[in-house]
């Protein structure tokens, strides 16, 4: 779920940093997956939070999650339902974290 070369060219190779990245990736997908499902937001804050998660996912590697992104960013773009996209991208988000957790440098 993770591009281990990618996030090793990313954080110079430098595993202890690797590690530390991850874990902020992890807190922001907790912090924003919920916002990502709250229409209260509104449709165009939410396609900013989908813009900047896909954004940090593409960073670490995670492109399962940064895809997942991306299709619920155009739903809030374009005014479509976004219920498949949202649980979609709970699925990668669930995955990504479980192999985060079992990552090793």
């Amino acid at each position: 779920m993770i591009d281990r070369a990618h996030l090793s060219t990313q954080t110079f190779g430098d595993a202890d940093l690797a590690g530390e990245v991850l874990g902020l990736f992890v807190e922001q997908c907790s912090a924003l997956l919920p916002l990502l499902g709250d229409p209260a937001l509104g449709r165009d804050l939410r396609a900013d939070y989908a813009h900047t998660l896909r954004g940090s996912a593409l960073g670490v590697g995670a492109d399962a999650v940064a895809g997942d992104c991306l299709a619920l960013e155009a739903c809030f773009r374009e005014s479509r339902p976004e219920a498949d996209a949202l649980g979609g991208l709970a699925v990668s988000i669930d995955a990504t974290v479980r192999a985060i957790a079992e990552w090793r440098p």
